[in-house]
């Protein structure tokens, strides 16, 4: 895998695509820190009842279960909403958008490792929106690369997690229908938005060996109904696995 590139970058895309800003956060470690106020107790608590609940929906890799009980929900959510930050729900996050249910956020990653025994390598995201996401996927993977095409929540996500100094996440605004060629290849891609299938460019960017992990319009699904997609991009050709049904925002292009 070729040395990812520099920073700050700033990519001059194709006609078609915008451009595309590479945003680095200040260096991070993950502090658990104090007590939220809203919760009424400490939040590491509230944390492990959540993962308890997920082991019980069928999570099982321990990189995953930690980094879900590392990460502080609560901080990526609205004040009005901190109590319900635990709970297995998708919260707004502004601008029509939502945090997914953490029962899907560990699902999805786990299905990314595959059983992966150390950390994933480099991971492109596909919709940051407010940054939680990226935030667990820093402590299963050596690099993440996550885009947003949406400017608000790209800003909010970097307010997010610049207390967290996570060194290896970098934040780039643009549309994640392209992908982030500098970063590729890949050894895994998430996306957070649902679309008829999965655009080229993100196929062309994943390494060989590595696994895409999206929802999709599933093809015999009335009313645009979405399943989960898994696709491993293998030395032969691609392989791809739908699974059970899911609800994401839809995947658009360009920038707002």
């Amino acid at each position: 895998m070729k040395p990812r590139p520099s920073f700050p970058a700033r990519l001059d895309s194709a006609a078609a695509a915008p451009k595309v800003v590479q945003t680095t956060p200040a260096p991070l470690t993950v502090p658990l820190a104090a007590r939220p106020q809203g919760l009424g107790m400490d939040s590491s608590a509230h944390r492990m009842r959540m993962v308890q609940l997920l082991q019980k929906q069928g999570v099982q890799d321990a990189a995953v279960l930690h980094a879900m009980a590392t990460i502080e929900r609560h901080r990526f959510v609205d004040s009005a909403l901190v109590n319900q930050a635990y709970e297995d729900t998708s919260l707004p996050i502004g601008l029509g958008q939502t945090i997914s249910k953490p029962g899907v956020v560990s699902r999805m990653i786990e299905l990314l490792r595959n059983g992966a025994s150390g950390k994933l390598g480099r991971v492109l995201e596909i919709g940051t929106g407010c940054g939680y996401q990226a935030a667990v996927l820093s402590l299963v993977a050596s690099e993440v690369y996550s885009i947003e095409r949406l400017r608000g929540l790209h800003d909010k996500a970097r307010e997010n997690l610049r207390p967290m100094r996570l060194p290896n996440v970098h934040l780039l605004f643009g549309d994640g229908m392209v992908g982030y060629a500098k970063g590729a290849p890949y050894a895994a891609i998430i996306a957070a938005a649902g679309g008829e299938a999965v655009p080229q460019a993100w196929v062309d960017q994943l390494a060989v060996g590595g696994r895409l992990v999206a929802p999709v319009v599933a093809p015999s699904a009335k009313g645009g109904s979405q399943a989960l997609l898994v696709l491993d991009k293998t030395a032969t050709g691609i392989r791809q696995t739908l699974l059970e049904a899911v609800h994401f925002v839809p995947l658009k292009s360009g920038v707002a």
